[in-house]
């Protein structure tokens, strides 16, 4: 069975269940996706789809992406990966074939959404870690958005790995696990997630079933 698809996120909006409580979800344009190849376990040594989204236009290809979408007999893809699939099931699946989100998931269920993060640039330590600043004032100068001593002088003698400090923030890959399925609309090819999902609207994201399995801890 295909553990994903691929997506563009469309922005968020808040929609009502039938009990009348609000949620706020995440819209997805999931799909259709075009298998492009197939990987096998005699071949490359496991099962996976390469999958393609969204349609480019064949100019704008480089050479050998060209030949290689020639070649798998497919129209030119804007983005490919790859998802994993059981050995049992991979002979289910033909090159050319379109996957729609509705063959994928189901209401309810709980997926794994990846995208990249609104890029933000160069950012303070305020900005980037949250840090709280300097006091306004009590006789602070030019220091109120400092991040304070970063070392010290014979011990350590260095800034310690991993120190948080100013740099670029954002154009991360992120994962945000175990968002529930709110709702299908396989007409215009939709999936509703309960939550937020990375990357400003437009951006392309990954779609996969949960691996984990959230469990509420109860306190004693």
């Amino acid at each position: 069975m295909l553990t994903g698809i691929l997506g563009k996120k469309a922005g968020m909006t808040t929609l009502f269940d039938e009990y009348g409580n609000a949620h706020n979800v995440t819209v997805i344009v999931a799909g259709p996706c075009t298998v492009v190849n197939k990987r096998t376990e005699e071949k490359d040594g496991y099962t996976a789809l390469q999958l393609g989204y969204t349609w480019k236009t064949p100019k704008k290809l480089t050479k050998p992406l060209e030949g290689y979408f020639k070649k798998q007999n497919v129209p030119p893809q804007e983005v490919i990966r790859e998802f994993r699939v059981d050995k049992a099931a991979i002979d289910n699946y033909q090159i050319g074939q379109v996957i729609k989100v509705d063959s994928v998931f189901t209401k309810g269920e709980f997926v794994d959404v990846s995208g990249r993060t609104k890029g933000r640039g160069f950012a303070g330590v305020m900005k980037r870690w949250n840090f709280t600043g300097f006091p306004m004032t009590r006789g602070t100068h030019f220091y109120r958005r400092h991040p304070g001593s970063i070392g010290n002088r014979e011990w350590p003698g260095r800034v310690m790995k991993g120190k948080k400090m100013a740099g670029h923030y954002g154009n991360e890959r992120v994962t945000i696990q175990h968002l529930k399925v709110f709702k299908i609309d396989p007409k215009n090819n939709l999936l509703y997630v309960e939550g937020a999902v990375p990357g400003p609207a437009g951006a392309i994201v990954e779609i996969k079933k949960s691996v984990k399995k959230a469990v509420k801890h109860k306190h004693k």
